[in-house]
């Protein structure tokens, strides 16, 4: 990796913005159950922070692509979600809940597509080790979910939102210190039209896999402690299998630099899929054992590190030069904001409705959707040419 990359600067605010995550996303729902809240009520919560990505990341990209100031956009946005965030301490009722669960998401969602962007342009012609900086966003995840969880245990969950402004304070200071990266790297396809590039077979196919991916981790999101809980694990345990997960995506990040120009990123996606299918069958029909809740627990290293990597890989290729900003929002939006929003909202009602295993197989089936539809849009391709050294016709190789 090149020395003028800032690998640590960039790497210190994944840190801090996974770790956020790993506080909000295992424990949020136990901290809304703590509140009196329902199952509708928690998938609904859930499905609105999601929704904020289907506006936020296309407003905010459309204005980094038109300044080139991405990290400004980053800053802007780390600041709002703490200080917007901050009024959970304030709010009583559910209506105020989601206002303020609203206002967060919107300046939340500015900052990772942004980022990615950013990461990208400093990363230029090694684009292929973007996984490297992306691990230690996983290890600020497990250091959350780890730490928090004997807290719970000790004080209850009413230590969730005092846990996550802390760790937004956290994003913010860290925004402080990473530069702007140069322009865009290569031409690629910048001179086509966004809708010229979206009307295209594999990416309209890849972004609607996306949407899918993110609507089957919806039950898992939203659930899964509370459904660990009911099968008998306790939050400490329950803690561990979320960190177990992550140290599984951590060792996929380790060698996709490896792994991505070998067997390419159409391949390596079609294998995730096929392995989350397997994953949300296992948790449906085995969620009393915690032995194969660790086994299905591995499988996040194909159900998110494989296919994020291949993703933001086969999207840095496609949505090339001033299209890129726009491009990340798009797999933002689309995935973790239309596809988080349906699943959590559906997971709400179908478990309200028919139960968590019979939740988990629809995950399962939504999943096999997905892979489907990649087979029949991406399977084939080879792998893809590293952005910055292909030619002008070389983006579609992939």
């Amino acid at each position: 990796m090149s020395p003028a990359v800032p690998y640590w600067r960039l790497s210190a605010f994944y840190l801090s913005y996974f770790g956020t995550l790993g506080a909000l996303v295992p424990y949020w729902s136990l901290y809304l159950d703590g509140r009196g809240y329902g199952p509708r009520e928690i998938g609904e919560a859930f499905a609105v922070m999601a929704a904020t990505k289907l506006v936020a990341p296309n407003v905010w990209g459309w204005l980094g692509d038109r300044t080139g100031r991405r990290m400004a956009i980053v800053r802007l946005g780390s600041m709002g979600a703490f200080l917007v965030f901050c009024g959970i301490f304030l709010v009583e009722g559910y209506a105020g809940l989601l206002a303020v669960v609203a206002g967060f998401s919107f300046f939340w969602n500015a900052v990772l597509p942004q980022l990615e962007a950013t990461t990208m342009n400093h990363l230029g012609a090694d684009s292929h080790r973007y996984a490297r900086v992306r691990l230690w966003g996983s290890v600020g995840f497990i250091l959350a979910v780890a730490g928090l969880g004997p807290v719970l245990e000790a004080t209850g969950a009413a230590v969730v939102p005092w846990a996550v402004a802390a760790l937004l304070a956290g994003i913010w200071a860290a925004s402080l210190s990473v530069p702007e990266a140069p322009g865009p790297h290569g031409a690629g396809m910048e001179a086509a039209g966004l809708l010229a590039v979206l009307r295209r077979r594999e990416v309209a196919g890849l972004l609607a896999v996306c949407f899918l991916m993110q609507a089957s981790h919806g039950p898992y999101y939203a659930f899964y402690t509370l459904y660990m809980e009911q099968a008998g694990h306790g939050r400490s345990v329950i803690g561990g299998l979320w960190a177990l997960g992550v140290i599984a995506e951590i060792g996929v990040f380790l060698v996709m630099h490896r792994w991505l120009p070998r067997f390419g990123a159409s391949a390596l996606l079609l294998a995730a899929l096929a392995l989350t299918v397997v994953r949300w069958l296992a948790v449906a029909a085995f969620p009393g054992s915690l032995t194969l809740m660790a086994a299905a627990q591995t499988l996040h290293a194909a159900s998110f590190g494989v296919y994020h990597a291949a993703a933001i890989h086969l999207i840095h290729v496609w949505f090339r030069g001033r299209h890129q900003g726009r491009g990340q929002a798009l797999y933002s939006s689309l995935s973790f904001g239309a596809g988080g929003a349906a699943g959590s909202f559906a997971a709400g009602h179908l478990w309200a409705g028919v139960g968590p295993a019979a939740t988990y197989l629809a995950a399962a089936a939504v999943a096999a959707v997905a892979l489907a539809v990649a087979w029949r849009s991406l399977a084939g391709m080879g792998p893809a040419p590293r952005p910055g050294r292909a030619g002008p016709g070389a983006a579609g190789a992939v």
